[in-house]
Parts: C-alpha cells; structure tokens; sequence
C-alpha cells in the first residue's frame, strides 16, 4: 500500500509533509511511500535524500494520486488534484475545513479527508499528533526573531560608557503555544515582557516564564466561572472585555514590540488591535500579527506584507510563520502525520492476510472528529 507526498502549489509555502525519517518510519509500517519530485526541496530535502530512505519519484502530482491510497499534503489540494481523486482514496493534510470549499468534491468522489486540525487537543494519545501545537511551537520562537529584525533597537539592556540602552518592551496577546513560546524567547533576548489572554487561567503560565500578567479585575463571580471552566468555556462578561481593551490599550501605548497569536477555527481572527491604539503607539515600534491569514489581530495588517502607517509604526502581517522554518517545521507535521496515520492500520486480529490493511473508524474518537468527508458525505459540523 502507498502513501503519496504533494508538493505545495504556493509560492509561501516551503514545508513538506513527510520528509525523509517519515518515509523510513512508514516503511517499518509496511507501506511503500512514493513523492513528487521536488516537493521537499524548499525545506532542503532533495528527491536523493527520498530515495537512499527507500521512497520513489514520481514526475508529477497525477503520477502521484494514481500511485496512492493515501495521499498526504500540508495545504489543501489543488482543484485539479482532487479531480483525480478516486472512491476509497484517504487525503491527511490541515485541509482548512471551515472555509474549505472543496469538501463537496471530496465527498462526491469518494474520498475520505483528514483534516488534521481538527484532532481533540484533550485527548493524551492524541498530543502527538497535534499538528497545530507543533507548529505553533515553532511559529512563536520566529515571531519574536521577525520583530527583533525589524525593531531598530536591541532587546536587551546594555550597560556603556556611552550610556544605557533601556530593554525592549514586548507586549504578547494571546497566550497559547504560540504566544508562551514567544514570551520564552522573548524572555531569552533580554526584553521586559508583559502578556494577555481572556483566559485568567493563563496567569500561571506567564508568570512561570518571567512575564509579567496584565491584570484586568473580575467579580468574584466572574473569577470562579473562569476558575471552574478551566478558562476555555468562559465568556466573559461585556464590561470585563471593555476593561481589558483598556488595559491592553495603555500597555501597546507604551510598547516597543507587539505579537498578537490569537485564532479561532472557522472564523475570522478577533480584532485586537483597533485604529485608534496605533494612532498612540511610538514611531518604530513594530507589531507582528501571526493571524494575519485569517483576517488579523491588529486593523490595516496585510498577509505576507509590511506596512507603516502614518506614525511611523510597523505591521507586519505574518500569514505562515512556519513555512519560514520549512525543515523543522516538516519534520514535526510528518512526524505528526506518522503518528495518526498508525491509527489507521487494522490490529492484527482483524487482518486475515499478512498484507497491510486500513481500518477507517468514524467511532474512534480521533479519526471520527478527523473526518470531514466519509462514505460520500461532508460529516464537517458547521460553524
């Protein structure tokens, strides 16, 4: 049985999906592994590095699709790939489900698509499977690289006989994988750090990296809601969201460096950063919006550009902060793809033949929330 590797069709995108320590991995599976020629170039993994791993060549992605039973992309496939798709075929890849348009087509031709996104971040066996903590891992640390490039000033004090240089003053919004990291490196440069998040429950986990919580009082009702949810279920109360615009709004006034991570699955990114906070901040501080992609963080960011507005403050409109670490960020994404993939071999016992067999579950509680189209249906939940 073969798994197919596509090359992304996009200029911004550099990673692959399974690199060369995958291959040999899935062929201790017992699949045979078969890639389109090039696709890990950008990522510095050549069609010979494939090859010595025990992987074939194919001259194109049609070669590919019609190689394979499973056919893994980091992006969601060309129109013109998905045309080749036959019944029983299996696409794993972050398929963008709630804005994916081509789910139709999946479900029509038979396919069965993964969409890896989506895997419960709750589950322990999952956790390595988790292609949006791998990457966002990654994502935070460049972040903070991105801003110190573009900041004319350096993170950390510095003490000379000329006078003192002041540390950088970095303002992290959104404290998930992404932003913990960004506070860490941050943290590691030299730079005064200072965090939000509308989950207070993340109070902990900045403190313990040296950032220091911008506070935003609650009633003491508010606080045990927080407190009993785990901070995730919380929806906090109008006049607690106005407080913190205004906390937020002072801390970015006073701000060298801002990096905003917040997303949410299926719709556009909240507005953080509204017009009128620019307008305060200083000439050449520098805000990095990671969710850019998705709509962006702060008002005016533009994917894949950098622009300054009239005060002199620079966006940067950070679409795919991974692609920019192509060769460790496929490294985890495969090694994430590997580990959900074994959760579609067939146990022994229920394989009769000593060949390799699939056992596609929409009962399991990975592959079921995975699943976007099965058996001919779009089984994605709206949003």
């Amino acid at each position: 049985m073969k798994i197919g590797v596509i090359s992304a069709d996009i200029a911004s995108e550099s990673r692959v999906a399974i690199t060369p320590d995958a291959v040999k991995k899935l062929r201790k599976l017992g699949f045979e592994v078969v890639i389109q020629s090039g696709a890990g170039q950008a990522a510095y993994y050549a069609d010979e590095l494939y090859q010595a791993a025990g992987a074939d060549i194919a001259s194109s992605s049609a070669e590919v699709i019609t190689q394979s039973r499973i056919i893994t992309t980091v992006n969601d496939l060309p129109a013109a790939a998905i045309e080749g798709l036959t019944s029983g075929q299996i696409v794993i890849g972050m398929l963008d489900p709630y804005r994916n348009t081509q789910l139709d087509t999946y479900a029509t031709k038979g396919v069965t698509a993964f969409a890896m996104e989506l895997l419960p971040r709750t589950l322990s066996r999952a956790q390595n499977m988790d292609v949006l903590s791998s990457q966002a891992n990654l994502a935070g640390y460049k972040a903070v690289l991105l801003a110190a490039n573009e900041y004319s000033r350096p993170f950390p004090m510095f003490m000379t006989s000329a006078g003192t240089v002041k540390p950088a003053k970095v303002v992290i919004l959104g404290v998930g994988v992404a932003g913990l990291q960004a506070i860490a490196t941050a943290k590691r440069l030299g730079a005064v750090v200072e965090a939000s998040d509308l989950r207070p429950t993340a109070r902990e986990q900045v403190e313990s990296l040296g950032g220091k919580w911008l506070d935003v009082p609650m009633s003491a009702e508010e606080a045990e809601t927080a407190k009993s949810t785990g901070g995730y279920a919380w929806t906090p109360s109008e006049q607690y969201v106005k407080d913190q615009a205004a906390v937020v709004d002072k801390a970015l006034s006073n701000a060298d460096i801002v990096i905003t991570t917040a997303q949410i699955p299926g719709r556009n990114a909240p507005r953080l950063v509204h017009g009128a906070t620019l307008a305060k901040m200083k000439a050449g501080s520098v805000l990095i919006d990671m969710a850019a992609g998705t709509g962006g963080n702060v008002e005016g960011s533009v994917p894949n550009e950098t622009i300054t507005t009239d005060n002199g403050v620079r966006i940067v409109g950070a679409a795919n902060i991974p692609s920019m670490l192509a060769a460790q960020s496929s490294d985890l994404y495969a090694n994430n793809l590997v580990n959900f993939i074994t959760t579609l071999i067939a146990p022994a016992s229920d394989n009769a033949s000593a060949n390799l067999a699939l056992k596609l579950d929409m009962e399991d509680e990975i592959q079921g929330a995975l699943a976007v189209t099965h058996d001919s249906q779009v089984r994605l939940a709206k949003r």
